[in-house]
């Protein structure tokens, strides 16, 4: 039997495990449900003839589960699916239509946590090479399963798990853990992703909080806060810190030709997100450029004072702003680190605290690496067409995997650009995980022969 018709006559069987998957909460944000997710994933890659195992780093850290297949055909090539069971925080639960937990099938969606972000893609990744295993009794080359529980979080133990595992680890290729699907029905096929340091910035003024009367005498750390956090950038969204971009690269020809054909319809995306302009008023070509190869500065949080409903004449003790700056290729997190630290200090802000929560620098494959044309070939055999794209604008732990396995690495997947990741009502499109499965059967076939 082909692979392919295994897919198509057995797709119940997917959306079964996928709901099954969805039901066991798995939030790492809170460790809820971690252990018993990663023994339900365990199970799952069992039944589909996947060696499997569950390692471990220290107490308190998040478990990987380990799966392995041996290629009779090609003992000599190895492809890796990187994944992850943990989830977001459900919250708010009273804007789901549905329980987030109860992986609800409405026609051609499954709603829940984690339906796509990254159960979803995590099941496609098993169910193509169950289909393979059934239909020929082998796999086109190696295969193995790195899926941690800690991703939402910043997977903040990978890279130790990659160092501590790496001779296990080893591959020729990682199929990354998500890939988005646009408006059109055609997979973006990421070739990097940008990094990521998130951080604290906070200034304690008095002993408590005070009447706003005496805000005449007594200083508000808000306006402080606004002081120094106006200081990082410009109204263009440009970062004002000192060598900021002192080692980023321009984007290569190569680059700029793929950005350049890479469709983008700007109206439909300021329609899905109610904005009428774009930061600095950005068009074009500049718009693409920044999705792909743009820093930023941007304010997650900003708390002080009373938030509540109605009136409060409170003048806050405290303020804290959280803050994630996007990184490009060469930027250091510690590097950027240090200069955000020189930079507060020199424009007079000593005395606002930093904490750092996470660091991760950014990945980027090669253009012209064969395992790109491979993906390419199965995601247009399978979706009809595809798009390269030189790098997604989130961020996600590729730079270990790169640097630690020196294996390029590729993000392709099943997530509708708009199936509403990390907010209610989270959905997964059963065509795409089709179309996905199908394709991650054929990505094992062209690697194989390669």
């Amino acid at each position: 039997m082909n692979p392919l018709k295994h897919v198509d006559d057995h797709m119940e069987d997917l959306i079964s495990d996928l709901q099954t998957l969805i039901r066991q909460p798995s939030v790492s944000a809170k460790n809820e449900g971690i252990e018993e997710c990663a023994k339900l994933v365990q199970k799952l890659l069992k039944k589909s003839g996947v060696k499997s195992e569950i390692l471990r780093l220290k107490k308190g850290v998040a478990p990987i589960v380990y799966g392995e297949v041996k290629s009779k055909q090609n003992p000599n090539k190895t492809l890796m699916f990187y994944n992850h069971y943990d989830v977001q925080p459900a919250e708010p639960f009273d804007l789901w239509d549905s329980p987030p937990f109860s992986g609800t099938r409405k026609g051609n969606k499954i709603f829940g946590r984690g339906a796509t972000d990254d159960k979803g893609e995590l099941i496609t990744r098993i169910k193509a090479v169950d289909a393979c295993l059934k239909a020929t009794g082998d796999v086109p080359c190696n295969i193995k399963f790195v899926i941690e529980g800690e991703e939402e979080t910043g997977s903040a133990n990978i890279e130790d798990y990659l160092k501590k595992y790496k001779k296990k680890f080893s591959c020729d290729g990682v199929i990354w853990e998500f890939g988005y699907v646009d408006a059109k029905n055609r997979p973006i096929i990421g070739l990097g992703m940008k990094g990521l340091l998130f951080v604290e910035l906070s200034v304690k003024e008095s002993t408590r909080d005070a009447h706003s009367s005496l805000a005449v005498l007594i200083k508000n750390p808000a306006w402080r806060l606004i002081e120094a956090v106006h200081s990082l950038r410009d109204s263009n969204g440009k970062i004002l810190i000192k060598d900021w971009y002192k080692e980023v690269t321009p984007l290569s020809k190569q680059d700029l030709k793929l950005i350049q054909s890479e469709p983008f319809d700007e109206n439909d995306f300021k329609k899905e997100f109610g904005i009428k302009s774009f930061v600095g008023n950005k068009k074009g070509l500049d718009a693409k450029k920044a999705l792909v190869g743009g820093a930023t500065c941007n304010i997650a949080g900003f708390v002080s004072g009373y938030t509540g409903d109605g009136a409060k004449t409170v003048l806050p003790s405290e303020s804290l702003v959280k803050i994630d700056f996007r990184l490009v290729p060469k930027m250091d997190p510690k590097k950027q680190v240090m200069r955000l630290k020189r930079h507060l200090k020199s424009k007079g802000f000593s005395d606002i605290g930093i904490k750092v929560f996470h660091g991760e620098a950014a990945a980027r494959t090669n253009s012209s690496n064969p395992f790109v044309s491979q993906v390419k070939d199965a995601a247009d055999k399978s979706f009809g067409t595809s798009i390269l794209n030189v790098s997604n604008a989130g961020t996600g732990p590729m730079y270990p995997f790169v640097e630690i396995l020196k294996a390029p690495c590729i993000a392709i997947g099943s997530t509708y650009m708009f199936s509403r990741i990390h907010s209610p009502n989270e959905f997964a499109r059963v065509d795409l995980l089709k179309k996905m499965t199908k394709c991650a059967c054929l990505i094992m076939d062209n690697f194989g022969k390669s």
